[in-house]
């Protein structure tokens, strides 16, 4: 795993004692998991869609800080649940939101209308689905775990997770869009693990003529998809030695 340049600012550091990382899926989600996205009576997730984690909750805490109201523009790539998007809805915004699994657009769309809240949801790739249209606030926890297949999956829970060798299939493709995807002025949120690279995500937005920074990060223990995976991430480089933790990051970037 990386590290973070002492030339990048952290505007924040957690860590937690809990295992909490990708690959769990299916079941209900107390609203307590969510902390500051928590909704009365929690939110459902049907089998084979990523749950609220604690990527879930530190990209939660960082749209927390954003200007949000009946006026602002949002949208979530890759909602799974519908946390975040639900979140940001129930703060006055209008809220579209986009993912690739129909079983993911059919949670978040029930989670919606349980809790009575608007909300857009479309199915399909990002690029495809929203064409023309620009935002005041992008966000998105996309699939980011490296993989020994560099072909993304196209079904199954693993498309959650598995984003190619390098964990950058998706963040890649956000990072060249969002200046057409932001109005001036615009922000965008993604969160990933430092495994993947950090400084690659800054360096990409800085060459797409955004500024962009670190703005939080977490310490987790690996979850089983990670473990799972030990012998081919240390052949990777990505892991070394009893190291069983990674650092999630949010990258916070302003389109001028």
């Amino acid at each position: 795993m990386g590290s973070l340049s002492q030339g990048r600012r952290r505007t924040s550091s957690i860590a937690v004692t809990r295992s909490a990382s990708r690959g769990e899926t299916g079941g209900t989600v107390p609203s307590t998991a969510l902390s500051l996205t928590a909704l009365p009576g929690g939110l459902v997730a049907l089998p084979g869609v990523y749950q609220p984690q604690a990527d879930t909750r530190l990209l939660a805490a960082a749209l927390a800080d954003e200007d949000l109201g009946p006026r602002t523009e949002v949208l979530e790539i890759g909602t799974g649940t519908g946390a975040l998007a639900l979140h940001a809805a129930a703060r006055g915004a209008q809220v579209t939101a986009v993912d690739v699994s129909w079983t993911a657009v059919a949670t978040a769309r029930l989670n919606a209308w349980r809790h009575r809240l608007p909300l857009r949801v479309l199915h399909g790739d990002f690029e495809a689905r929203i064409t023309g249209r620009r935002f005041d606030v992008v966000f998105s926890n996309p699939p980011y775990v490296p993989a020994p297949d560099n072909r993304p999956p196209s079904r199954g829970p693993e498309r959650a997770w598995d984003a190619g060798l390098d964990g950058r299939a998706v963040i890649d493709r956000i990072c060249a869009e969002a200046p057409a995807l932001l109005r001036p002025g615009g922000i965008l949120l993604m969160v990933h693990s430092e495994m993947c690279g950090a400084e690659e995500t800054l360096d990409r937005l800085a060459g797409a003529g955004l500024a962009a920074q670190v703005r939080t990060t977490l310490s987790v223990p690996w979850g089983p998809v990670l473990r799972s995976r030990r012998s081919w991430l240390e052949q990777q480089g990505l892991a070394a030695g009893a190291e069983e933790w990674e650092e999630l990051v949010v990258i916070r970037a302003q389109r001028p």
